[in-house]
C-alpha cells in the first residue's frame, strides 16, 4: 500500500505558485463546513475547507486543483440587520465560491521540538491557507462534491442546531464536542482543564463514545428480545452510521471495527480476545493507510486497549473475576460445585452474614442485597486498577507527545467516566426525542445535563489544582527504550508467578514515576554563554544559557490581539523548544516590555517553568499587571532592573543599559530593558524593541558586542548608524516573522548591516539560531529543527 497508494488530487501543490503575496481570484467550491462563530465582539468568522477550481491573476486563468483552508471573516457587527445578513451568509458543503484572497503557505515555527504544521495539514489535503472578507465572497451557481457528503454535512449540521436548541449555550458547547465531535464553541481555557485533569479523551468523540452507545445499544436491543444475530447487526450499523456522521475519521472508524470484530466473534461462538480484535483492526486500519502507524491517536488507542487486554485483564483474572462470577447466582448451591474452593469459602461467608440479617430484614432481601454490594465494590476495585494500569502505561506518550504528567487523571477519570457512560446514552436519546417534541426530550436532556455539570465541576475542580499542572520535558533516547522494555516487561510477567507479575508491575510503575518526577539533563554545553534566538514569527525570544548552566529567558513571543489566533506562542511554540532540550525549569525570565510579540506567551512560560524570578524594566506598568499577579501566586519574584545595574548571572557578567528612570513615562519601544551579556573576552547586546532615542542614549554606554540582537525587528526607526558604529558586531540575528505586514526587515537596516560586513541570521529564513560565546570568540550555528 506505500508503493500503490497515490497522492490525493486536492493535496496537489500547483496553488503554491500563486503564493507570492499578490492577490488573485479564486475560483473553489466547498469541501469542508465550518460553524460561525463569534471571534470578538461585534465579529464572527467561519473556518472552511474548499477545493480550488480556477486561479485567475491579471488577465490570466489557470485551472488548479489544490486544497486550501480559508477563514472568512465579517467584522463590526454594527445592527440587527447586519447579524441576519451575516447569519443567511453560511457557506454548505458543495457550494462553488468566487473571492479575492492572498495566498500563504502554511509554515512551521523552525525550532526543535515543534509541530509539524504543514505536514498536518498536507495529510488533510490542504496546501494553501487565506482570510477572507466574508462581504467579498460570491457565491455561484452549480454544486460540486458527492451527494453523499452533502446530506452527511445536512444531517450533521441539523444535529448541532438541535443540541443549541435543547441545552443553554455553555452545556450545548460541551455537549457538541462530546457527543457529535463539533468543536468549534470550545475555548482553550476549557481545552487546558480537560487536558489537565487527564480528562481530554472525554472532551472528544473518540472509541469510548463507540463503546457506550453500543454496549447500551446492544443491551437494549437483547432485552426487547431480538436476537443475538440482528442485536449485532444492527448494533454495527448505527456505529459505522455514528462514525460517518462525526466524519472524525481513524480514531472513530478504528472503535467501529474493533466493535464488528467482537461481535463477530461473538455471534461464531468464538472466545472474545481483546488482543485479536486490536490486532486485526491495527492491521485494516495500516493497509489503508500506513502512515498511522506514526500518528499520536494511533498509538496511544492502541496503547490503553493493549494495556488493559495484555496487563489488566489477567490481573483482574488472577484476582477479583472470579469473586465477581461467584457473586451471581448466590443461592444456587449447584454453582458452587463449578467454583474454586475459595470462592465458593466466599459465597458460603455472605450467606452466613445474609443468615444473621434475616431476623431483622426478613428472608428474601438480604442474600441479594449482600451479593450486590459484593459485586459493586468488586467491580469498583477493578475499575480503579484498570485506571492504575492505564494510568502509569500511558506515562510515556503523554511525556513525549503532550508534555504533562497527569498527576490527578486516576481520579478524576473515577469519576469522569462513570459520569460519560450517563451522559452519551440519555443525550443521544434526549436528540433523538427532539426532532419528534421537545417535552418529550425534557428528561434525558436533564440526564444528560446532570451528567454533564458533574463532568464539567470534577474537572474545573480537579485541573485546578496546582499539582494537576506538571508540566514534563522531552524524554531521552535512553528513558523512552527502558519505559518500552517496562510495558514489555509487565505484559510477559502478568501472568506468571504472583512475584514476577509484581516485578513487572513494579517496573512499568518506576517507569512512570521516573518520567514524571525525575527531570532529564538539559542539553546544555558546558563552559559557554549560549544564545539562542528562538523563532516565534513576529516577535522575541531568546534563550540565555550561562556558563555554569543558569537559564534565562528574554521575551516569550505572542500574537497582537487583531489576529484573532488561538495559538499561544508560549504554550505551542516557547516551551516545546525547551522541553525539547530537557528543559524543566528556569532560573529568570526577563520581559522587555509591554507589548503583546514579547510579553503574550509569557504566561504560559511561568506556569510551565516556574522561574524564581521575573525581571521587569517597570513593574508598575498596568499593562503587566495580570503578569505581575500570575508570578505573585506561583511564587516568582518580581525584580526591577534599570540601566546602571550590574550583576553575575552564573558566570556571566550582565549589565543594563535601559530603560534610563526617565524613560519609564514614555510607554513605548523606547522602555524595552536592554541588557548586556559579557563572558570573558565575549559580549552579547539584547536591544528588544529599542528605537532611535533609546539607541543614542545606548550609543554612549560603552556597548560594543560580538554579537547583536536587532532591535524591533529591523524596523527602520532602530539599528542607528552610531549604534552600529559604536558596538560594532561581528554578528547579528534578527527575530522576524515570515511575510509579516510590516515589511520586517526594512532594507536599509539590511543595507546599513552589510555595510558595516555584520553576518546577519534571520528566523523567518533561518528557523532557530545559536550563537556559543566562549570567552574568546562566538560560534555561530543552525540547530537541526526536528518536527513531531
Amino acid at each position: 500500500m506505500v508503493q500503490v497508494r497515490g497522492q490525493d488530487d486536492i493535496g496537489g501543490s500547483g496553488l503554491l505558485r500563486f503564493a507570492d503575496g499578490t492577490e488573485v481570484i479564486v475560483t473553489a467550491h466547498v469541501t469542508k463546513e465550518g460553524t460561525p462563530q463569534e471571534d470578538s465582539p461585534g465579529s464572527i468568522r467561519q473556518r472552511l475547507e474548499v477545493e480550488t477550481e480556477r486561479i485567475a491573476r491579471g488577465n490570466q486563468s489557470f485551472a488548479v486543483n489544490s486544497g486550501m483552508r480559508i477563514n472568512v471573516y465579517q467584522p463590526q457587527l454594527k445592527n440587527e440587520s447586519d447579524q441576519q445578513a451575516s447569519a443567511a451568509r453560511r457557506f454548505r458543503y458543495g457550494e462553488r465560491l468566487r473571492f479575492p484572497a492572498r495566498v500563504s503557505p502554511p509554515r512551521n515555527y523552525r525550532n526543535p521540538g515543534a509541530f509539524d504544521y504543514r505536514g498536518y495539514l498536507a495529510e488533510n489535503g490542504i496546501v494553501a491557507l487565506a482570510s477572507v472578507k466574508s462581504s467579498s465572497v460570491e457565491v455561484l451557481p452549480g454544486f460540486a462534491g458527492s451527494r453523499t457528503e452533502f446530506w452527511r454535512a445536512r444531517v450533521h449540521r441539523s444535529i448541532i442546531d438541535k443540541v443549541h436548541a435543547l441545552w443553554p449555550p455553555r452545556e450545548a458547547a460541551l455537549m457538541d464536542a462530546m457527543v457529535i465531535g463539533e468543536d468549534a464553541f470550545i475555548n482553550r481555557p476549557t481545552r487546558a482543564d480537560f487536558q489537565r485533569s487527564g480528562t481530554y479523551h472525554v472532551l472528544v468523540v473518540s472509541g469510548m463514545n463507540v463503546s457506550i452507545l453500543a454496549l447500551v445499544t446492544f443491551w437494549f436491543l437483547r432485552r426487547l428480545r431480538v436476537s443475538d444475530l440482528l442485536a449485532g447487526a444492527i448494533t454495527v450499523a448505527l456505529m459505522m452510521s455514528y462514525a460517518w456522521l462525526t466524519a472524525l475519521g481513524a480514531p472513530v472508524w478504528r472503535a467501529t471495527l474493533m466493535l464488528a470484530l467482537y461481535l463477530g466473534a461473538r455471534l461464531l461462538y468464538r472466545e472474545k480476545s481483546m488482543l485479536n480484535a486490536i490486532g486485526a483492526a491495527a492491521l485494516g486500519l495500516m493497509i489503508v493507510n500506513p502512515q498511522v502507524l506514526f500518528g499520536a491517536s494511533f498509538q496511544l488507542t492502541f496503547l490503553c486497549v493493549w494495556l488493559v487486554a495484555a496487563v489488566g485483564i489477567p490481573i483482574l483474572e488472577r484476582t477479583t473475576q472470579p469473586f465477581v462470577r461467584g457473586s451471581r447466582n448466590i443461592d444456587s448451591m449447584a454453582y458452587d460445585f463449578v467454583l474454586p474452593a475459595r470462592v465458593v469459602q466466599f459465597r458460603l461467608d455472605l450467606r452466613m452474614i445474609a443468615g444473621r440479617l434475616r431476623r431483622f430484614a426478613g428472608h428474601r432481601l438480604p442474600l441479594p442485597v449482600l451479593a450486590g454490594a459484593a459485586r459493586t465494590l468488586l467491580v469498583t476495585g477493578e475499575l480503579l486498577l484498570i485506571s492504575v494500569v492505564m494510568q502509569i502505561g500511558l506515562a510515556l506518550p503523554m511525556a513525549y507527545y503532550f508534555h504533562r504528567a497527569t498527576v490527578v487523571g486516576l481520579p478524576a477519570n473515577m469519576l469522569v467516566v462513570p459520569l460519560m457512560e450517563l451522559l452519551m446514552p440519555a443525550a443521544v436519546a434526549a436528540m433523538a426525542l427532539g426532532y419528534v417534541s421537545h417535552a418529550l426530550a425534557k428528561i434525558p436532556v436533564l440526564i444528560a445535563g446532570f451528567a454533564l455539570e458533574g463532568i464539567a465541576g470534577t474537572v474545573r475542580w480537579l485541573g485546578g489544582l496546582r499539582i494537576a499542572d506538571l508540566r514534563v520535558p522531552t524524554p531521552g533516547t535512553a528513558l523512552i527504550l527502558l519505559s518500552v522494555l517496562a510495558i514489555a516487561l509487565a505484559m510477559a510477567l502478568v501472568r506468571r508467578r504472583p512475584w514476577l507479575a509484581a516485578g513487572g508491575l513494579a517496573a512499568l510503575a518506576a517507569s512512570a514515576l521516573w518520567i514524571s518526577m525525575v527531570p532529564p539533563r538539559p542539553q546544555i554545553r558546558p563552559a559557554v554563554l549560549e544564545m539562542t534566538a528562538v523563532d516565534v514569527g513576529q516577535g522575541d525570544s531568546i534563550l540565555l544559557i550561562s556558563p555554569t548552566g543558569r537559564i534565562l529567558l528574554v521575551d516569550a513571543g505572542g500574537l497582537p490581539q487583531w489576529v484573532h489566533s488561538d495559538l499561544d506562542i508560549g504554550e505551542d511554540v516557547v516551551s516545546p523548544y525547551l522541553w525539547s532540550r530537557g528543559i524543566s525549569h528556569l532560573d529568570a525570565v526577563a520581559i522587555t516590555h509591554a507589548h503583546a510579540d514579547h510579553k503574550g506567551g509569557a504566561a504560559a512560560i511561568l506556569a510551565n517553568f516556574r522561574p524564581r524570578e521575573l525581571w521587569l524594566g517597570d513593574p508598575s506598568d498596568p499593562e503587566m499587571k495580570a503578569l505581575r499577579q500570575q508570578a505573585q501566586e506561583l511564587g516568582v519574584r518580581v525584580v526591577q532592573h534599570q540601566a546602571g545595574d550590574e550583576f553575575d548571572f552564573g558566570g556571566a557578567e550582565v549589565r543594563i543599559l535601559a530603560p534610563g528612570a526617565q524613560d519609564l513615562a514614555a510607554r513605548r519601544n523606547d522602555e524595552s530593558l536592554v541588557m548586556k551579556l559579557v563572558y570573558g573576552k565575549t559580549s552579547a547586546l539584547l536591544e528588544g524593541d529599542a528605537e532611535r532615542k533609546a539607541e543614542q542614549q545606548i550609543a554612549e554606554e560603552q556597548p560594543e558586542a560580538d554579537l547583536l540582537k536587532v532591535a524591533h525587528h529591523g524596523s527602520a526607526t532602530s539599528t542607528i548608524p552610531l549604534l552600529l558604529d559604536r558596538v560594532h558586531p561581528r554578528f547579528a540575528v534578527i527575530s522576524v516573522g515570515e511575510r509579516n505586514t510590516y515589511g520586517h526587515p526594512r532594507g536599509e537596516v539590511l543595507a546599513r548591516l552589510g555595510e558595516a560586513r555584520v553576518l546577519t541570521y534571520r528566523t523567518d529564513l533561518d528557523g532557530a539560531v545559536t550563537f556559543y560565546l566562549d570567552g574568546k570568540t562566538v560560534i555561530s550555528g543552525l540547530p537541526r529543527a526536528e518536527v513531531h
